[in-house]
Formats: C-alpha cells, structure tokens, sequence
C-alpha cells in the first residue's frame, strides 16, 4: 500500500477537474445509487495505464461539448470499500483497475476495462469515451 501523501498527485489528477472523490461505501451508496442522469465512474489505480493513458484520457473526454452529469472517483488499493461498493453497481463486469463506467441512472451503459485501457492511448480512450457520451449524455446548455 502506498502512503496516503504519494497518492495526492494522482487523486488531484482527477479532481482538480471536478471530478468528485467518493471515499467511502456510504459516499458511493449515496452518489450512485442516487444516480438519476448519467455519470461516470472511474475506478483510479497507481498503475502507470492509469497515469499513462487513462487520467489523461478522462480529462480530455471530459473538455468534450457532451459530458455526463456527473463525474466520480474511487481509488483501488486505497479506498477500498467504496472501491468494492462502486464495483457492486458493475453488474456483469469483472473487477478492474483502472476502469470507467458510464452510468444511466443505475445501469452501466458502457465500460471501458483495464485490458481495454492497457496498451492503447490516451486519444484512443478518449475518443471511446467522447463516443459514449455523444450516444449516452445530454449536450450542456
């Protein structure tokens, strides 16, 4: 396990872009299982495919005209409740780390797995993402 003060960087990599920190199974429970829009959920590792392709990938997908409601994170190996809790709403989907989850209220209307992340770009995985959005997500007013 990695000291908490190592992770900041790569936990600010995410919410410096708003995207909001679930730290706790009761935060996951009361985020996403209140989930009426769409959202995303993205399970952050310390694995160099997480730093390498996808953060970079999510805040690119992020700067994109059609974005879901919400943003979240959860970061395995660290949070590991709330890690398992958000897996819980994956139904169908083994564990993963890195991952990231488009949600429609409750469900996962799509998902991108760590062997879908791993070896490919952080362009590739954001246009995947920004594709999703455009079919999932409502444009911003």
């Amino acid at each position: 396990m990695y000291p908490e003060n190592m992770l900041i960087p790569m936990r600010q990599e995410l919410t410096r872009l708003g995207v909001e920190e679930l730290r706790t199974a009761e935060d996951v429970d009361a985020r996403i299982g209140g989930n009426t829009g769409t959202m995303l959920v993205v399970v952050n590792s310390v694995c160099g495919c997480a730093a390498r392709n996808a953060r970079p990938a999510i805040a690119t997908a992020l700067a994109h005209a059609v974005t879901p409601d919400a943003s979240t994170t959860v970061f395995a190996g660290q949070d590991s409740a709330a890690t398992e809790r958000a897996r819980g709403y994956f139904t169908g989907y083994r564990p993963s780390s890195p991952s990231i989850a488009l949600m429609k209220g409750a469900e996962v209307v799509f998902m991108l797995e760590r062997h879908q992340i791993e070896g490919r770009s952080s362009a590739e995985i954001a246009a995947d993402l920004t594709n999703a959005f455009d079919q999932y997500c409502t444009a911003s007013v």
